[in-house]
């Protein structure tokens, strides 16, 4: 009905998002072939023994050091994961809380109405935290001029509470793109370094020289794509839990109009 136009821009967003990431993803690719022509030639002047040493290595690195690795474009991608963090607990605890419902609720507020008691019904929205109640309280202290009015007031008021519902999720959706193009833009960094050590030492070419700019390039590949992953389902999973307190607050809006419209007995 009214409300659920306010969700349509972050559902194209979400597509608009998942386009960039496809494209971002298809340069990936063409990195990790370069960076495989580089290791063939590395390989080429590498021994069996040097190979085994390598893997022990790799098999003790922690992810402290891999994030280590990735040099100091780790540290944004950090810090917009603790963001994502913060806004999902934050935003879910928030929704989760407007999402609750006193079964009695309407009830008393129908059985106040036909009774004639308004301020007992104004009392119980006063003392009842939650979207639902102040879009209430809203339509009471309306009571008595035209219907439509009533409704456009409340409606108002829906709006204002799916706004702040839906603040921060913007920011979330934001990480769940920016992030994997931060962590590409390491990426190309790490490539460039790597290049460079490999101009800079001519035809002696080893594994060793060339391990930093790799290593940047795909720790930081790596890193961005988990912080875009998390942030992208943490955004999709708030939506959903929003568009739900949507339903319910666009259902109980709609039962109080019909309780006005009841004929008095």
């Amino acid at each position: 009905m009214y409300y659920k136009h306010l969700l349509v821009n972050n559902f194209r967003e979400c597509l608009s998002l998942m386009q960039v990431r496809l494209y971002n993803l298809a340069k990936k690719l063409l990195v990790m072939t370069l960076l495989f022509q580089l290791l063939q030639i590395s390989v080429n002047d590498s021994t069996a023994v040097n190979g085994v040493a390598e893997g022990a290595s790799e098999m003790s690195l922690s992810f402290l050091d891999m994030a280590v690795k990735g040099g100091w474009i780790m540290i944004p991608i950090v810090l917009l994961m603790g963001i994502a963090v913060y806004i999902f607990i934050e935003r879910f605890l928030t929704i989760r809380d407007a999402a609750k419902e006193d079964d009695a609720f309407m009830n008393n507020i129908k059985n106040f109405i036909l009774e004639g008691k308004l301020d007992e019904a104004k009392s119980l929205c006063n003392n009842t935290n939650g979207p639902l109640a102040r879009m209430i309280e809203k339509g009471l202290s309306r009571i008595g001029k035209p219907l439509n009015d009533i409704s456009v007031a409340i409606e108002n008021v829906g709006k204002q509470e799916v706004s702040k519902l839906e603040s921060g999720l913007a920011t979330l959706a934001t990480v769940s793109g920016g992030a994997p193009m931060i962590g590409f833009l390491g990426t190309v960094m790490g490539m460039i370094r790597a290049f460079y050590d490999m101009a800079s030492a001519g035809n002696n070419i080893d594994v060793s020289l060339l391990s930093s700019g790799i290593y940047t390039a795909m720790v930081t590949t790596v890193a961005g794509l988990i912080v875009g992953i998390i942030a992208y389902f943490a955004y999709n999973y708030l939506v959903a839990r929003v568009e739900k307190v949507v339903n319910l607050l666009e259902t109980r809006s709609t039962e109080f109009m019909d309780i006005l419209n009841e004929p008095v007995a």
